[in-house]
Formats: C-alpha cells, structure tokens, sequence
C-alpha cells in the first residue's frame, strides 16, 4: 500500500513555464524506471506554479526517490528554471484509488 508521498511545488521563472512543464514531462521515463516510486504525478497549476506529487510502500521507497534521478536534475535546473528552491514537503497518504494507465 502506498503509504507516504511528496508533495513538490515548484515556481517557474517567468518566461520559463514552457521548460519546467518540459522538464516534468520528459522525467516519466525515468520514474517509470524505479521500481519503488509507484505513484508519480506532474501538474501543472496556474500563475507559472507546477506540482509533483508521488507516493511510497514505505520510507526506504521515497528516500530513493529523493536520491534519484530526477531530484537530481531537478535540483540541477532549479537556478536556471525556478524563481524560488522547490518546496518539497513529506505527506501521509490516508487514502488513494488509482485506476490504470499513465497519462503522459
């Protein structure tokens, strides 16, 4: 059961919205690759303001995560991409249903 997540939120620099919207959609790939990330979502919200949200079996899972890849790049691109550091912020997940499929 997922259990623990992340909730990310991330605010573009103006002009960068299209680059940080590319930036979420081009990282499916390398989620899809860790096995321990079973719920990952990139979104986009409004005023140039993006969101990650993912969730986890347990702690191990989402520390991984954040060791990963894309946190990696993430934190990489911030300067150039975000007018402010992600906010990143460890959540419960009390209840969840998700169907099949991924959007991409």
């Amino acid at each position: 059961m997922t259990k623990l997540g992340l909730l990310v939120r991330l605010k573009a620099k103006p002009g960068k919205e299209k680059l940080v919207a590319e930036f979420l959609s081009g990282a499916i790939g390398a989620v899809q690759a860790e096995e321990f990330t079973p719920v990952w979502f990139g979104l986009a919200g409004a005023s140039g303001t993006f969101y990650i949200f993912d969730a986890f079996d347990d702690e191990g899972g989402r520390e991984q995560h954040l060791a990963g890849q894309v946190a990696g790049a993430l934190m990489q691109q911030a300067p150039e991409l975000l007018s402010e550091p992600p906010h990143i912020e460890k959540v419960d997940v009390l209840t969840s249903k998700i169907l099949k499929g991924a959007v991409t």
